[in-house]
């Protein structure tokens, strides 16, 4: 398989798994909190205060910030030792931020050692550092998520082909670790004009995968809340319990706002979100209400939602039958939403695995194909 995960080898994209938004879970508590550590030149947020031509370990010098998040920022640095250019992940000086980046360099460590061949497309921790009480991460430089891709570009979704390609390496790299994925934060290198596609090997996509902040192991503790809101399973709204089958749903959720150009569950509480789910794939199992501790959620073992309220009426206008959102009749269309209705399936047990989606007809061209 390895020597067909390259196969359409042109700009690197970056998928990054984010951190939990501390949304309200649809019980009136919203989740936040950390201790905040003193800081050498932080603000009141926990961020480091820099500016342009800081240099950072003797050895990095800011040029310009990328991006910020829940976990800090993260900037472009000139390492003055190989002069090349660099992100640099700055994390916040809180000990819940500070213990999620000692997680993710651990679980980069493992990645790398397990990876020397650069196999899976999964970005490489380059060095780490503590700077004042904040954790800082160097990886190398990539580019504009897709998300703002998607937004550069109105919206206008990924092409089948596109999708194809990126789902592959997805699919083979989180398979490597258990983590949270989200797309907002995934960087392409690749100009803001439209994708080029030559034939079978034309310019397409490549992806590696970024931001292991959530990122656990199996042996590890899991805690009860993961996944940013959109693309959040339903054993995790439900408290349920969960393991890397979240991934997939995830995942799903991420190949249809490839395929649409916009986010299918879009909301931000947790009943409303279950009823989108239900809108779009059918009835939540009754045998999974049954188990479920948020019991507010559930009455005579059917999800307690009216659908006349003003949130019953958003979710009609804005969720449809999961095949309603086919554009094409194509086999290659029906593939991939096979696929992503064995992503988007409630049952974990009946739910694909990353191992047996490899393995799908959709992604067969990609084993059937080499470049020259």
């Amino acid at each position: 398989m390895a020597a067909f995960f390259w196969l359409y080898s042109a700009w690197p994209v970056v998928v990054l798994f984010a951190d939990v938004d501390d949304d309200h879970d649809g019980d009136g508590v919203q989740r936040s909190g950390g201790t905040k550590r003193k800081s050498c030149g932080g603000d009141g947020e926990g961020h480091l205060v820099y500016d342009a031509g800081l240099l950072l370990n003797e050895r990095y010098e800011v040029v310009s910030t990328l991006g910020e998040g829940a976990f800090g920022k993260v900037v472009e640095c000139l390492d003055r030792n190989k002069s090349e250019r660099v992100a640099l992940k700055i994390v916040k000086n809180i000990e819940r931020y500070r213990e999620a980046a000692q997680s993710e360099i651990a679980v980069l460590g493992e990645i790398n050692s397990l990876d020397d061949d650069h196999t899976f497309a999964c970005v490489r921790m380059l060095d780490w550092f503590d700077h004042h009480g904040h954790i800082c991460i160097v990886f190398e430089l990539l580019g504009l998520s897709t998300f703002d891709y998607l937004r550069e570009n109105d919206f206008l979704p990924f092409t089948v082909e596109h999708i194809r390609h990126m789902a592959f390496q997805i699919f083979r790299a989180v398979c490597c670790e258990s983590g949270h994925l989200h797309p907002n934060n995934v960087p392409l290198v690749v100009p803001s004009s439209a994708l080029y596609d030559h034939g079978t090997c034309g310019w397409i996509l490549d992806v590696k995968v970024v931001d292991f902040g959530n990122a656990t192991f199996d042996r590890d503790h899991h805690p009860s809340l993961v996944s940013t809101r959109h693309y959040r399973a339903p054993e995790v709204i439900l408290d349920l319990g969960w393991n890397q089958a979240c991934d997939v749903w995830s995942l799903g959720c991420i190949l249809m706002e490839y395929y649409l150009g916009l986010t299918v569950f879009q909301t931000h509480d947790s009943k409303e979100h279950l009823a989108m789910m239900e809108r779009v794939l059918g009835p939540i199992p009754p045998s999974l209400l049954s188990k479920t501790r948020k019991r507010h959620f559930v009455e005579r073992e059917r999800l307690d939602w009216d659908e006349h309220s003003s949130s019953g009426r958003y979710v009609r206008k804005h969720c449809k039958p999961l095949k309603q959102y086919m554009q094409s009749r194509s086999a290659e269309h029906q593939q991939l939403f096979e696929l992503i209705g064995s992503m988007l399936e409630y049952d974990v047990s009946r739910r694909i695995t990353m191992e047996e989606a490899l393995w799908h007809p959709f992604f067969t061209p990609l084993r059937m194909v080499r470049c020259p």
